[in-house]
């Protein structure tokens, strides 16, 4: 199946953040900048302006209109019809700088739409480079609520009614924030990243048996909802009947592969008396410390070999 990103979409989505405006084409939102159809080796999607391996995306500054202006005529021709005649969909001007007249003319012969931006061009690439990487990646939906944790993304699964939404509840009381519940969706935006987001039907609610759908946004503040973040860590809850015996020393840590990228996962048995927020918040915190290189059980282990050799001095 694959995945087609149309004009209307890019600019509705990028509006706000890169300042876009319509210079032409306006009309023509309903084309297709790009397909991931197409094959990602022999394509690039944005970049400053390139001839000889045009992108889809072709974005014009200040040097790019300069080199333009002082071509000959003819020279200038040739150039302005290569543009065109290529593989580049849409044209962006950076800067909010004035589009050249000859430009405009082949940009409407050749129904190429033409935006203008008020950021520069390697700022307008940058933004343009992530939100397209992301729009294409492969995704996957994923059962659980998804949160943000000392900064830290965690995605908490378990079977029904085991008390996940109660736990995000919590946890957002505690000044952590959601992202999504119940479904999320994760895409593979570099070898060993997964960012998850919400899907749009569901973002800011909340379902928590006996209270209903609750709106975090509304209840919180927008400061209770983050849009996206990367996949860091994932929490199993299981009930403590059905939980193996675990290693007391190590806990229950192992690693979950998904999308040919290793996430770490423990399991943390529900039973009653157990604070599962305090627990999450510590679980974070460990996590965060192995990410730096520090492993408690086996700075324990080697404090115990030190006392054995000491002893046996």
């Amino acid at each position: 199946m694959s995945t087609t990103l149309e004009i209307g979409t890019l600019y509705n989505s990028q509006c706000e953040k890169l300042g876009l405006h319509w210079i032409s084409g306006e009309n023509l939102q309903n084309q297709i900048v790009h397909s991931s159809k197409d094959s990602p080796a022999e394509i690039s999607l944005v970049g400053h302006l390139n001839l000889i391996n045009p992108q889809r995306v072709q974005v014009l500054g200040s040097k790019e209109l300069e080199y333009l202006e002082n071509l000959k005529k003819n020279s200038r021709k040739d150039t302005i019809t290569r543009l065109f005649s290529g593989q580049s969909t849409l044209i962006i001007i950076a800067k909010e700088l004035p589009a050249p007249a000859d430009l405009i003319s082949a940009a409407e012969a050749n129904r190429t739409p033409v935006l203008s931006a008020k950021l520069a061009s390697d700022e307008i690439i940058r933004n343009l480079q992530y939100y397209l990487s992301n729009f294409f990646a492969k995704k996957i939906t994923l059962h659980g609520v998804f949160m943000e944790v000392m900064g830290t993304g965690v995605l908490i699964t378990g079977e029904s009614s085991i008390g996940k939404s109660e736990l995000a509840l919590e946890l957002l009381t505690r000044g952590h924030r959601l992202i999504a519940d119940d479904a999320t969706e994760f895409a593979r935006t570099s070898p060993d990243t997964l960012n998850g987001t919400c899907p749009e039907m569901l973002r800011d609610f909340l379902e928590v048996r006996g209270l209903g759908i609750l709106n975090v946004r509304a209840m919180f503040g927008a400061s209770a909802i983050k849009q996206s973040r990367n996949l860091r860590l994932i929490v199993v809850l299981q009930d403590i009947d059905d939980a193996e015996k675990m290693d007391r020393l190590h806990g229950s840590k192992q690693i979950r592969t998904i999308q040919n990228v290793d996430i770490p996962e423990i399991t943390l048995p529900v039973g009653p008396g157990r604070n599962l927020a305090v627990l999450l918040e510590v679980a974070v915190r460990n996590h965060i410390l192995n990410m730096k290189g520090y492993d408690a059980s086996q700075a324990f282990i080697d404090r115990q070999k030190r006392r054995l050799e000491n002893v046996r001095q």
